[in-house]
Order: structure tokens, then sequence, then C-alpha cells
């Protein structure tokens, strides 16, 4: 089993980011892998075994789970239909940024070679499947080509348009929807509620022990155990600082919430949230206005909002699909997902298709 630190920082990153990008996409770096294997995040003991896949032409980050946590692309009726059957499904091989649900390349280099020698992986070492979520499209079909099962999902985008400011984007939405974003703007400032972007050097140890205290509150409540360790937001601000956005509200001199994104290649990545008071629109306003002021002065193209929430709809984030492909080893299983495949994927782009027609933006006549 390789970990990111045997692999090494020059021989990863010349995989992932081989046009040698200042600011590359985040989540095929390194630097993001190394901070959550070092702490504890992703390791044996959470689950998440480092098993990435390393050849001479190519590199596949890939795990080895003991569970389906983390991952945002959902198995666990797989799971348990293959246990039913007196199967195991469980060593998994995952490929995937643990507890990440961002779209972005899987497949470092050799893309033909490495789905084949992924593939012959499992058999290798006793897995039931291989798990490849958030692909590029271009590796989803790629992963067809090679006999992999194709699953379809939805995420919520927003588009810059070549935007010079936040009421021009508003400019373009329909008058009632223009009307609910500045009402609930105006709410947050209402309330006294400023906010800091930090990056780089500004971001200190104490912010850092703001956000967790926030992170944790927030992850305890939604899935009982948070993934990531304290150590690790420190990691990443020593290694990725500079493409880290810690985005902090802030009400009558108390840090009462803060947003966690970073950004490359163009795109700003909407992570973790948290808060410690309750104030009116401010979780709308911290994740997703400021994201939004965030990247239209700063030139980028989009601001990916993380997984779920079609409350992020009328907020001008629009629908877009993401793709994950599957090869499990039992035939009978493989046979049944794949007809389940097939159905979710034409109802996938139904839902995405009456989504899109609720669009908040002026309709063309």
């Amino acid at each position: 089993m390789t970990s990111a630190a045997e692999v090494g920082r020059e021989r990863w990153n010349a995989f992932a980011n081989p046009k040698g990008l200042a600011q590359p996409h985040p989540f095929t770096t390194f630097e993001f892998f190394a901070a959550l294997e070092a702490s504890g995040s992703a390791s044996a003991e959470t689950g998440w075994q480092p098993a990435h896949l390393l050849m001479e032409d190519g590199l596949m980050p890939l795990y080895l789970k003991s569970h389906s946590q983390g991952e945002y692309v959902f198995d666990h009726g797989w799971a348990e239909a293959l246990e039913r059957s007196g199967g195991d499904y469980y060593p998994k091989l995952q490929c995937a940024v643990p507890f990440t649900p961002v779209t972005g390349p899987r497949l470092l280099g050799n893309r033909e070679a490495l789905l084949k020698t992924a593939q012959a992986a499992v058999k290798q070492i006793g897995a039931s499947s291989l798990h490849i979520t958030f692909l590029t499209h271009a590796e989803w079909q790629a992963a067809g080509d090679a006999g992999y099962l194709q699953r379809t999902g939805q995420q919520f985008h927003w588009e810059n348009r070549g935007y010079k400011s936040f009421d021009e984007f508003l400019g373009e939405l329909s008058s009632a929807k223009r009307k609910n974003l500045r009402k609930e703007r105006a709410s947050v400032v209402a309330a006294g509620v400023t906010f800091d972007w930090l990056t780089g050097a500004d971001i200190t140890e104490a912010h850092w022990d703001q956000f967790f205290d926030f992170y944790m509150d927030t992850g305890g409540r939604k899935w009982g155990t948070p993934y990531l360790t304290r150590d690790f937001f420190s990691r990443l601000g020593q290694s990725l600082g500079a493409q880290t956005l810690l985005i902090m509200a802030k009400l009558d001199g108390r840090t009462v919430a803060g947003a966690l994104n970073l950004f490359g290649d163009g795109v700003l990545f909407g992570r973790n949230w948290g808060c410690s008071e309750y104030v009116p629109f401010l979780h709308f306003e911290t994740c997703y206005y400021q994201a939004i002021d965030f990247a239209i002065a700063h030139g980028l193209k989009r601001v990916e909002a993380g997984a779920q929430g079609e409350h992020k709809l009328l907020r001008g984030y629009l629908p877009v699909p993401t793709y994950s492909a599957h090869a499990i080893a039992h035939k009978g299983l493989a046979r049944a997902v794949d007809d389940y495949l097939t159905a979710e994927r034409a109802a996938v782009a139904e839902q995405m298709a009456e989504l899109a027609a609720h669009a908040p933006f002026k309709k063309e006549k």
C-alpha cells in the first residue's frame, strides 16, 4: 500500500499538475492528500487506508475502504445486497479525494493503463469492487469504454458570466428572485455582521482554532463524528494556504461563523462551514453570496458549493451533472447495479431538466 508521502511531492505533482500551473486544481495536489494522511484524517484507522496506484506513466489516488462513509456517492444498498447473498462488500477500493465531493481529474496520466491496472488490482487483493467518484466527463467516458459501470449525480454551481459586481449578477435574475436575494443580504447587514476574507499568511492558528470549533459543532450534528482532525487544518494552511480562503463572520467583535473554501484552476470550491450563533440568512451569505463576491473580485470562472442543496438553485447556482465509474467483481451484483444505473441516469437527467426550468434567471423571450 502506497501513501502520498511514499509517492513524494515532486513525483505526485508531476502527474497532478503537468502544466505547472501556479494555482492548480487544489484537490489533485500532493499537498492536499498529504495533509489528509499525515493528520490522521485519512488513514487505516479511519477506514481510509492509502493504496495509491503509482505507475511509470500514471497515478491514481486510491484507498482501501472498510466502510462507505465520507464518499458522497452512496453505495450502501449495493453493500447490503452483496452481504445478504453471502458475499463481502468490504474491503473495496475507492479512487477519490476523501471527504471531498469535488469534480476533478482522477486518472493522472495514462488513463487506459490506470483503468486496466486498477481493475486487475480488485481481483489481486480480493476486494469486491473499485469506485471512481467525481471524475471528469472525459475520464467517465474512458471508464465506460473500459467496461466500467457509469453513474451520474448532480450538484449546483454558480457560473461567472464576466460580472463586474454582485449587482450586475443580480440584474440577470427575475425581479422576484432579485428582490429576495437583496432582502437576505440586507438582513445580515442589518444584524451588524461583517466579514473577513483570509488567505495565506493572514490565516493564523487562532483562526483555525475558531473554525475547527465551528466545524466540530456542525459536523457533529450532521455526521456524528466529523472526519477531519484539527491537525489537518494546520497542515492545509501551511502547505496550501495560498489557495485557501477562510471567510469569517463577525458580530459585535465576536467571530460567529466561518466557511472554508479552496481555489485553483479558475474555480472557487466551497467546503465546510459552521457557526456559533444563529443569524437569519447567515449561512446563505457566508457560503454562497460571499463566495460569489470573491469569485467576481478575483476573476474566477465558477463557484462549486459542494454536495446537495436544491435551495442553492434560487440563489443562482444551477444544476450540473457529476460522474462516477464502478467495477464490481461479483457478476450478479454487477448486472443488477448496471440495470439500476441505467434507470438512475435517466431520472437524474429528468430532474436536472426540471430544476433548470425553475432557475431564477430572466426567461429569454
